[in-house]
């Protein structure tokens, strides 16, 4: 994906979790993604957990769980 050079965070995503990292790299739906949505889990060396969130190949969201302070 070419265009995780170019991600940038638009916001957190709220939810207050301590574990959670996660952030929207695009305006958060108003409910569920729909059709096109994909799940893309990556395989990090670190532990924790990686998924992009994708929607017709644009990154829509990353979510970051359990994983070392993001900086």
């Amino acid at each position: 994906m070419n265009q995780v050079d170019s991600l940038r965070v638009l916001r957190e995503c709220g939810c207050g979790d301590d574990f959670c990292q996660s952030f929207y790299t695009q305006p958060p739906p108003a409910g569920a993604y729909g059709p096109g949505h994909r799940n893309v889990g990556l395989s990090p060396h670190r532990a924790g957990m990686l998924v992009l969130d994708v929607v017709d190949n644009v990154i829509m969201f990353v979510e970051v769980i359990d994983r070392p302070p993001l900086d």
